[in-house]
């Protein structure tokens, strides 16, 4: 691993009231790298993506315990801004969610509120930035006063990608980004992934073994709440050091 990974978590367990949903992870992420978080359904991977960027504030009996730091910076201390932390770890959902507004109107919004536009022309300049990072300006630069709604579910998750870089992030946040779209959606956005990580740290929840393959460089396996095995993407697919992650890649469970 780095010297200076830019999220480090120790020790971190996630409990949703009584139940322990994650248990004693330990990780680091870094810079420039896709880190694909793989296993079974409701092994905990969504729910330890979501403490990295403190979404789990959001569930009332939601606690999180251990250390989670950005740059060195404990994301749980209370003096860390929560609206400034997510504006640094950007998040895009598995299903896309762009709001009831214009194409431009989605892009804009964070830049607005985080003050990040001194007129109208640099918003422009934002928005069309983003949308061309996002691989989607030459498909909507003619309309982006149509709603955002309107556009077909892998431009829509692509405009969300672009609502999530317009604010400049440091890493992006992809809970199972592809799940709802077609194969061929599904190949822009994974071209998209690989073309946006060298300026970012990626993570990306995924039940597609076959993604994580190709657009990760480091895979962690997540079963039953506990982290397994982490390691160089290849390594894990390919010569596995634990028996429960050889038994998932080979298909035995999962």
């Amino acid at each position: 691993m780095s010297e200076t990974p830019k999220l480090t978590a120790r020790n971190v367990d996630v409990w949703y009231g009584p139940k322990k949903a994650i248990d004693n992870v330990s990780i680091d992420i870094d810079n420039g790298l896709v880190t694909a978080f793989i296993g079974p359904s409701g092994c905990g991977k969504s729910t330890f993506l979501r403490s990295l960027n403190r979404m789990n504030d959001t569930i009332a009996d939601a606690r999180v315990t251990g250390e989670i730091k950005l740059d060195g910076e404990d994301i749980y201390a209370g003096t860390m801004d929560v609206v400034a932390l997510r504006a640094r770890v950007g998040m895009v959902f598995q299903k896309p969610n762009p709001f009831p507004k214009s194409i431009f109107e989605n892009v804009a919004y964070g830049p607005r509120i985080h003050g990040l536009a001194q007129g109208k022309g640099e918003m422009d300049l934002i928005v069309e930035k983003a949308l061309i990072r996002a691989g989607l300006w030459d498909e909507v630069k003619d309309r982006l006063t149509d709603a955002g709604t309107a556009l077909s579910g892998g431009q829509q998750q692509r405009l969300c990608i672009a609502r999530a870089i317009a604010v400049s992030p440091e890493v992006i946040l992809m809970d199972e980004p592809c799940s709802a779209l077609d194969p061929i959606a599904t190949a822009k956005i994974e071209e998209l992934i690989d073309e946006l990580k060298d300026n970012y740290a990626i993570v990306i929840v995924t039940h597609s073994m076959q993604q994580a393959a190709r657009v990760s460089q480091r895979t962690a396996f997540f079963h039953l709440g506990s982290m397994v095995e982490y390691g160089e993407t290849s390594q894990v697919f390919t010569n596995p050091r634990e028996e429960r992650t050889k038994d998932y890649i080979t298909g035995r469970y999962g």
